[in-house]
């Protein structure tokens, strides 16, 4: 399969090009799996760009009045937003393993803080603070974890992050309780306090959200629902795109692709061996020209571990040292620069190749469509270092 077949796929199944553009911002989260919500203010943005001229509030009217997206922990111990229907999905694929692991964690720091003599006494202490910080938030219906810290003596219990390192801190049980039962599926993160761009959450029982809890899923089918549906948006892929993805071992993605068999295509500009589903081998026709203006952590171009196709040879600008991406502007399937707000908060985008004036005017045409939707609002690294290309726009 070509490139510019690969482009063609991404533009329509991302919901990038103009005439696939969705109505809601759940087609959008669907058609992705989900998206990516470690800077809170992602979601909104990569919700509006693929959508039709639709009301700002169109994403917390989906995740906090309708309740038809949700917020969890994920693939790579990350948060992203999903619909309803994923949900149950990506937590038994992944999510139940971050649990275990955010379990273990919890009872060493407890362990370390001498809430009991033992290790029996350990885990009977945290059951009981499980079960008061349960019980304070169902009565409050909804609260930060410092509300909940005041609500039980157990849950102000200072434990020690990071102990011995430059960088240890102190935090209350509270708030890694609340990370421990949202990884579960029993809590989850609602309205945040300020406006859609803090992170700093209010939390509620996830029974609001699905009143008679997640479904269960045995997790290898788990797993393979996760990889069908990834493969459906991302496909043309590798093995190794999907485990970095999903934060899977070697043994699961191959459990996962053996259930799934897919086809393997050769992907061109010798990008390796691909995987398809077997259904979908069919030839995606090009669309119109388009251009999109992404935020930063989209889940589009973090989709992929080999990003060369789409990326070229700018990841240096766009990236930071961490591997996560900044704003990126794209043209036709590929990205050509990126953007950022003046102090002013005016989009500013920076081209890092010649595109010819069709493309800037697309470009500039995105940045107004874009620009009412972050009037008053500005967007500052959140979770991430600013990148190179940020720099440099942000100083004029």
């Amino acid at each position: 399969m070509e490139v510019a077949q690969r482009r063609a796929r991404l533009a329509v199944r991302h919901r990038l090009a103009g005439a696939a553009r969705a109505d809601d911002p759940v087609e959008v989260a669907r058609d992705l799996v989900a998206l990516h919500s470690t800077d809170p203010s992602s979601v909104h943005v990569a919700a509006w760009v693929r959508m039709n001229d639709g009301a700002a509030d169109a994403v917390e009217r989906a995740l906090y009045e309708d309740r038809s997206l949700i917020r969890l922990l994920g693939m790579r111990r990350t948060v992203f937003v999903t619909s309803l229907d994923v949900a149950p999905v990506l937590q038994a694929a992944c999510s139940r393993t971050v649990a275990a692991r955010e379990r273990r964690k919890l009872l060493g720091y407890l362990a370390e803080s001498g809430v009991a003599d033992d290790e029996a006494g350990v885990l009977s202490w945290l059951a009981g603070a499980e079960d008061a910080a349960l019980r304070a938030l169902t009565a409050r219906g909804e609260a930060t974890a410092a509300e909940l810290a005041g609500d039980d003596p157990r849950l102000s219990t200072q434990i020690v992050l990071s102990r011995g390192k430059s960088y240890e801190g102190r935090q209350n049980v509270a708030s890694r309780l609340l990370l421990l039962l949202a990884a579960e599926g029993r809590v989850v993160r609602g309205r945040p306090r300020g406006s859609w761009t803090s992170h700093q959450y209010r939390w509620a029982p996830l029974t609001d959200w699905f009143p008679g809890g997640l479904a269960e899923w045995d997790a290898e089918d788990a797993e393979a629902a996760l990889a069908e549906r990834w493969l459906r948006a991302f496909g043309p892929a590798t093995a190794e795109d999907l485990s970095w993805w999903a934060g899977w071992t070697k043994t699961q993605t191959r459990r996962a692709l053996t259930r799934l068999a897919p086809v393997e295509v050769e992907l061109g500009d010798g990008g390796g061996t691909g995987l398809l589903l077997a259904d979908d081998l069919a030839d995606t026709p090009e669309p119109e020209p388009w251009a999109a203006l992404l935020p930063a952590l989209d889940s589009t171009p973090m989709g992929w571990h080999e990003r060369g196709w789409f990326l070229g040879a700018h990841g240096p600008r766009l990236f930071d040292r961490a591997g996560n991406i900044g704003p990126s502007v794209w043209w036709n399937g590929r990205i050509v620069g990126g953007w950022a707000q003046d102090g002013a908060g005016t989009i500013v985008c920076r081209f890092l190749e010649d595109v010819g004036a069709d493309a800037e005017a697309a470009v500039r045409a995105e940045a107004d469509r874009l620009a009412p939707l972050l009037a008053g609002v500005r967007l500052s690294p959140r979770t991430r270092g600013r990148t190179w290309l940020e720099d440099e726009l942000a100083a004029g």
